[in-house]
């Protein structure tokens, strides 16, 4: 299959509660603003776009229905950029997007060694971490040793697969549902789906709310 690989503090200035990388962010932002290379109103517009309208929320929500719809998770994995895109989810990210599926013995997870390609319609914002050069070797080399950083441990009987992404072919996980969810709408299990749980770096929450674990 495509992209398949197997066996994946700052500081504060004074008075402020945003961090050295959020004020260099803010400086930068203002100076490209007022020599008129960027337009205010436009970044608003893009940051408002991708915190409600583009984010892990389509994600969570197309997780949340696999579960509880049997037929839209045969969809989902046989063809993802279609199920997805029968949410309203589209996108030119999306024209090449793969489900995969966690399971008790398989645990999936996704990088891309290259660069940073991201299914950014259905995951939002990559975290920066995903970009970094570590995270990027490490998960192919050592994939168990990169989840444990992560706080994820998993049963030794259950493999991993590193899930290789590229301009052409993103992916998404599907976390197994938590147990004890029966009976529960599509929009009370999306707030389980956490944005690590379909990268893989980690689990749903709980139905109390506390974070996920291996079952």
């Amino acid at each position: 299959m495509p992209g398949e690989i197997h066996d994946h503090h700052h500081d504060h200035q004074h008075g402020s509660e945003l961090s050295e990388m959020q004020l260099r962010v803010r400086a930068l932002e203002t100076i490209l603003t007022e020599k008129g290379y960027v337009d205010a109103a436009a970044l608003d517009l893009i940051i408002e776009a991708y915190e409600t309208r583009i984010g892990p929320h389509n994600g969570a929500h197309a997780v949340a229905k696999a579960w509880a719809d049997p037929a839209f998770k045969r969809a989902l994995l046989a063809d993802a950029s279609a199920a997805v895109g029968s949410l309203g989810f589209t996108g030119r990210v999306g024209d090449h997007l793969v489900a995969v599926e966690n399971t008790e013995r398989l645990h999936n997870m996704i990088v891309c060694t290259l660069c940073s390609c991201y299914p950014w319609e259905v995951l939002g914002l990559p975290p920066t971490w995903y970009k970094s050069a570590p995270y990027r070797s490490r998960a192919v080399i050592d994939p168990r040793g990169v989840l444990a950083d992560f706080g994820v441990t998993l049963p030794a009987a259950t493999a991993i697969r590193v899930w290789d992404s590229t301009a052409e072919t993103r992916f998404i996980v599907l976390p197994m549902r938590p147990a004890g969810t029966d009976g529960w709408s599509q929009e009370r299990l999306a707030e389980l789906v956490t944005r690590d749980s379909m990268i893989g770096t980690g689990f749903p929450k709980k139905p109390d709310g506390q974070p996920g674990e291996a079952t």
